[in-house]
């Protein structure tokens, strides 16, 4: 079981990774194109609500479905999850459809709560033009997420790491033509050209589509065989089969909202928050394109890897849940959190301290985006444990209290957003994200530890290495940099790419050699290690 959490979230892990940076460095060509951060700006009014919708859309459904499959699949009734799926692809057509209509003519009203008055740079019908344009992506998506949720539950992480890469390919592809073409060879407007950036959304849905459908028809047979090996003990009817993954994808919806539902109360509150202190209204348009476009996306690449463990660890504890064998459960949470804090803790400092060239070579030199980005980096740790925690509780049914959990960081953050806001500009609005996830994540611990009786103290020992060994590494990258600094200018585009090869790979080897010494590396990735040695043997031979 151990050996297939690894394998699993390896594969989901190599998946996640490459879509998160293909959705990372695309923005250095879009953000030349478009111009800037008050065009990043309006990306970002359509797409937050647009992400908002296609989670309660998708209504969780890949993690709850493969929640629901892996538990049949485990007592070895495999028609359930079958009929599940057939069923399944039906509703989610109606609901893809019913998200789309109901985005689409409430785009006005979305569009009111992101500029509530009149003298922003962008109107409500610009703003509305492009919410509209990314709404058509809700037809495909929840179809598309039920069928990675079967092959997940399943436990085959192939289809969704392979189906995710093709996706984002074809939607960056068509998203840079598209934003090229209307610019800079039809001299059309930024909001046209932003409106058919944000339409390449149900273009790569397609695409990832056509990629399940290949791996559906291509595994039937042998899908089709586990069904014909089925215990038919149990007969679930469709009320009942829903009604369990209601109570499955509702938690489910929540967590995959958590961080549009902070990008949409800074959306709601930030201009406001800023013009009471004073700021022109461009300031507070370009402020709030690097806080939840800009920075964002760089952040964002350390909690991939929390995503990939939370859509393999829930099948997985699932199984092992059902089957009543705890100490398989403590084994493969234990390795979780040991392999999540040794993988994003760095990465996250790393951002940190290398925030000014990674800024200047992503978009273009910028104090208030430095500053953001280092401030903001350390955020994507909390957002890794939350994703995790929330997806725990879900594997051990105790998903009702991830509703709770959350709806407490979202009211810390609505309460502290607008005061820490005038006290620290930007930031402040980082500060209160922070605030609110720690709060969430503190729930998230206790009732693990409450219900699973699991706690973090039993890993202590190795998270005291880890933050030990980081320190180590900011030590020596942070001296680094700052001689480095003497004779390449963090504010130029290549002598801040160079900065960032010379301090990212000297601080790897720093962290790896000192977890390798210390025998850290073996113990977290042993299995996995010892294979790769063996196949560079045999090539070597």
């Amino acid at each position: 079981m151990s050996s297939n959490l690894i394998r699993g979230t390896f594969i989901l892990t190599i998946g996640t990774f490459i879509s998160k940076f293909l959705g990372l460095f695309y923005v250095i060509p879009f953000y030349k194109i478009i111009g800037g951060e008050e065009a990043a700006a309006l990306y970002s009014y359509g797409y937050v609500p647009y992400t908002i919708f296609i989670s309660i859309a998708t209504a969780g459904v890949p993690l709850a479905v493969s929640k629901y499959i892996a538990k049949y699949n485990a007592i070895e009734e495999y028609a359930v999850g079958r009929k599940l799926f057939k069923s399944g692809l039906l509703l989610m057509t109606l609901t893809g459809f019913s998200a789309f209509l109901i985005m689409y003519i409430f785009s006005p009203f979305f569009a009111e709560l992101s500029i509530p008055d009149s003298e922003q740079v962008y109107t409500v019908e610009q703003v509305t033009t492009v919410i509209r344009a990314v709404s058509f992506a809700l037809i495909i998506v929840p179809f598309m997420s039920l069928m990675r949720g079967f092959f997940q539950g399943h436990q085959s992480m192939g289809p969704s790491a392979v189906s995710t890469v093709v996706e984002q390919i074809a939607r960056i592809a068509f998203l840079l033509t598209g934003a090229y073409i209307v610019i800079h060879l039809m001299g059309g407007s930024v909001v046209t050209a932003i409106s058919v950036a944000t339409f390449a959304a149900f273009i790569g849905a397609i695409f990832g589509l056509l990629v399940l459908f290949w791996y559906f028809f291509k595994r039937k047979k042998q899908l089709d065989e586990l069904v014909k090996k089925d215990k038919g003990q149990t007969d679930v009817s469709l009320f009942g089969m829903y009604s369990e993954i209601v109570l499955y994808a509702i938690p489910f919806i929540f967590v995959g909202i958590a961080i549009p539902l902070y990008q949409l109360i800074d959306q709601v509150t930030f201009s406001r928050a800023m013009s009471e202190i004073g700021l022109a209204d461009q300031a507070v348009v370009a402020a709030f394109g690097v806080l939840n476009f800009s920075t964002q996306k760089l952040v964002i690449i350390p909690v991939s890897l929390a995503t990939a463990f939370a859509m393999t660890l829930v099948p997985m504890v699932t199984s092992s849940f059902v089957q009543g064998d705890q100490s398989i459960v403590k084994r493969q949470l234990d390795q979780t959190f040991e392999v999540l804090l040794f993988l994003t803790i760095p990465a996250a400092i790393g951002i940190a301290l290398l925030a000014e060239p990674l800024y200047t070579v992503f978009y273009a030199h910028s104090e208030l985006g430095t500053d953001v980005l280092r401030v903001y980096a350390p955020v994507a740790i909390l957002f890794a444990l939350f994703s995790v925690t929330a997806a725990i509780m879900q594997g051990i049914n105790e998903q009702r209290f991830t509703i709770l959990s959350l709806l407490t960081g979202i009211l810390v953050k609505l309460s502290l957003n607008i005061p820490l806001i005038k006290m620290f500009e930007t930031e402040g609005a980082v500060y209160a994200t922070a605030l609110g996830f720690v709060s969430s994540i503190t729930i998230n611990l206790f009732v693990i530890r409450y219900f699973a009786g699991y706690s973090l103290r039993s890993i202590g020992k190795k998270i005291s290495l880890i933050v030990l060994f980081n320190v180590v590494m900011s030590i020596v990258v942070f001296g680094l940099y700052s001689l480095l600094s003497l004779v390449l200018s963090p504010a130029s585009l290549w002598p801040s790419f160079l900065i960032i090869i010379i301090c990212a790979a000297t601080g790897a080897i720093v962290y790896f050699a000192l977890s390798s010494k210390s025998g850290l590396l073996d113990t977290l990735f042993g299995s996995r290690l010892d294979g790769i040695k063996r196949k560079l043997r045999l090539k070597k031979a």
